[in-house]
């Protein structure tokens, strides 16, 4: 009996599932918090024509929204789904990292680790919004 090795074509299997299922899985979260949203909000009437800026750190975001899953509350649920979906693509950058420090591929890895450091970089400081 003999074992196949571990290749490229079951990583790019595997990256493939990740982005369609991370998709589908955020899309789902996203419809959901939607339907719970409108459950509670029907009725309610929104005032466009005041703006309110929010500007607060992105873990405080974060922090918040936490909370508002385990509470159940449609919007958050909405904002869960929506930070999975970035959060898919990110997941991708990771899984081919370890994908060419099996390969050892070293310039494919320092390049990812760049693209991973520019990830890291814009998001705690800000530079994403």
């Amino acid at each position: 009996m003999q074992h196949e090795k571990f290749g490229e074509k079951d990583f790019q299997t595997i990256i493939g599932n990740l982005l369609r299922y991370g998709v589908w899985t955020s899309l789902s979260v996203a419809f959901i918090g939607g339907i719970v949203y409108l459950m509670g909000h029907s009725s309610d009437i929104e005032n466009y024509s005041v703006f309110h800026e929010n500007d607060r750190n992105i873990f405080e975001v974060i922090s918040t929204i936490y909370q508002g899953v385990i509470q159940g509350k449609g919007e958050s649920l909405i904002f869960f789904g929506i930070i999975l979906l970035f959060l898919t693509p990110v997941f991708r950058v990771l899984l081919s990292l370890f994908s060419f420090l099996l390969e050892k591929d070293y310039l494919y890895v320092v390049i990812t680790l760049i693209v991973i450091l520019i990830i890291l970089v814009s998001v705690s400081l800000g530079f994403s919004h």
